[in-house]
């Protein structure tokens, strides 16, 4: 097993130091690349990400989730792909748990849950319980829930699917992906396979606005497999 991180980044200059800091801290030696998808940014991102010795940083000036992911698949030679937004941050055991999931041969992605780094400890944990009361009822429902700033992937079903939908901007991105790895294949969302994340999106759009459009659009995916929303806001 070989497990290539991939991290999507459009002017993540404030974050992006932070997130390698913790995939180079406590990588397991199956980690055999580090690669830094520059977004079309603006700002000092992938100076940053070059800065830090053996980090590979490509370009991709389409802007979009789906192409940001997408090349990132495309460039990757591992087996195994772990997925991480720039403003997330793993902690001890977050490798250790895709090499042991991954033995399973049905499973083909491994999901779980964010914490978030920048609230007070009551409202990340308030957020944490009333966002898993909602997932963990519509995995059951669907047989599959993918959050895109922390999952993992087998390479050989991203081919098999022909990799990412460079269609969807942003939102139902990741439901898209995960209704389609489920045709294939296990999905497997575990609230123990964690990330700490930054909750500038809940603060700056709002956390009933943000819970609606992610919730219209996770529906619309699963149920007539397309998106609500075309537009986002860049939060940054």
């Amino acid at each position: 097993m070989t497990i290539s991180v991939v991290i999507p980044a459009y002017n993540e200059e404030k974050y992006i130091g932070a997130c390698l800091d913790s995939v180079i801290r406590f990588k397991s030696h199956r980690v055999t690349e580090i690669i830094v998808v520059d977004n079309a940014s603006t700002d000092r991102t992938a100076d940053i990400a070059r800065s830090y010795p053996g980090i590979i940083v490509i370009q991709e000036t389409r802007k979009g989730t789906g192409f940001a992911r997408d090349a990132g698949f495309r460039m990757a030679t591992g087996n195994i792909l772990a997925y991480l937004d720039a403003d997330t941050r793993v902690m001890e055991g977050w490798f250790e748990t895709i090499e042991r999931e991954f033995t399973k041969p049905n499973l083909v992605c491994l999901s779980g849950p964010y914490w978030f780094f920048d609230l007070p400890t009551w409202q990340s944990v308030f957020l944490y319980y009333w966002w898993m009361t909602l997932a963990l009822p519509a995995h059951a429902m669907a047989g599959y829930t993918v959050l895109g700033g922390n999952f993992a992937t087998r390479k050989t079903a991203l081919e098999a699917i022909d990799g990412f939908d460079t269609k969807i901007a942003f939102y139902g991105d990741d439901t898209n992906l995960g209704r389609r790895l489920y045709a294939i294949g296990d999905v497997k969302f575990s609230t123990r396979f964690y990330t700490y994340s930054s909750a500038r999106r809940l603060q700056g759009q709002g956390m009933i606005k943000t819970g609606i459009l992610y919730a219209m659009n996770y529906l619309s995916e699963v149920l007539f497999h397309k998106q609500v929303t075309d537009e986002y806001v860049d939060i940054r």
